[in-house]
């Protein structure tokens, strides 16, 4: 509202009563001064407010080629929250073009590369429920499984980088499923490739956790947990790098709860299917002592 030649006409009695109620008398002057010095500042807010100028939308009248060439450029630049910008102006004004179902991938993508992993998987979870059908919906999947496999990457594992093996598997879990989604959803997919990489590095990388796990009872002297991890890590992820340290550990085990037969079969089992294990030596002594 434009407030123009406001003036303020005031006509004011005004009575102080006091606390028993049986008098009254004027308020001083200072009180008055206080009270036309309030009506005159809000006066004034009012009117300079209304003289502010509007904020004015550079991108009013952009078509939808020219916002997503704006996105891609801002995007490529690293500059996301920009591109995000442009990208959510286009789908709000141009909801049932083509473009607009590439800025939904776009933003995935963009909400990956900007470190918020929820709204990128969020973003990928509406576009896969809106587009089951869409020449590019593996794409999402895709993203979705990266973005699990890439979650433990924050800023403080970057400074103090830590060993995947020993975290939490719950994201690596996850991302595993994903991936598997995609390539059994789409095996021709130009993503697949890379998709069974990762779940090969991720199946690597959940059994080392099982070793870990199996490794961290044993130096407890929870023998009995410790076989049992390690024969978990054997029908789970056979033929993974970890399966030689299963193994290991399930001889030393059973050594220690005098059991030399089990001992004895589990580095049998070792050499032969890891005769270059540089665990052997010491398996072999420890083995033959405990016989």
């Amino acid at each position: 509202m434009v407030f123009v030649g406001v003036r303020v006409i005031l006509a004011i009695h005004i009575v102080h009563f006091t606390p028993d109620n049986r008098r009254s008398m004027p308020l001083s002057m200072r009180h008055l001064s206080k009270v036309f010095f309030a009506l005159s500042l809000t006066a004034t807010l009012l009117a300079g407010c209304s003289l502010l100028p509007e904020k004015i939308d550079e991108t009013r009248g952009w078509s939808a080629q020219r916002l997503y060439s704006e996105a891609k450029d801002s995007m490529n630049g690293g500059n996301y929250k920009t591109a995000l910008e442009y990208l959510d102006k286009l789908q709000a004004r141009y909801p049932f073009g083509r473009l607009a179902q590439q800025a939904q991938l776009d933003t995935i993508y963009i909400q990956y590369k900007d470190n918020e992993p929820d709204a990128a998987l969020a973003a990928a979870d509406r576009f896969i429920k809106a587009n089951p059908r869409h020449p590019y919906v593996d794409y999402a999947y895709y993203m979705k499984a990266l973005v699990n496999f890439n979650r433990n990457n924050t800023l403080l594992e970057q400074i103090a980088p830590s060993d995947r093996d020993k975290t939490d598997t719950a994201t690596a879990r996850q991302s595993y499923s994903d991936f598997a989604e995609l390539t059994r959803k789409f095996p021709e997919s130009k993503y697949a490739q890379d998709a069974r990489q990762r779940m090969l590095y991720l199946h690597n990388n959940l059994a080392a956790y099982e070793v870990n796990v199996a490794s961290y009872y044993f130096r407890r002297g929870a023998y009995v947990a410790a076989v049992n991890r390690a024969k978990y890590v054997l029908e789970t992820y056979a033929r993974t790098p970890a399966s030689a340290d299963a193994l290991s550990i399930m001889t030393q085990a059973y050594v220690k709860m005098a059991m030399p037969q089990l001992a004895a079969d589990s580095l049998r089992v070792l050499e032969r299917n890891y005769p270059q294990s540089p665990e052997l030596p010491k398996l072999n002594v420890l083995v033959k002592g405990a016989g």
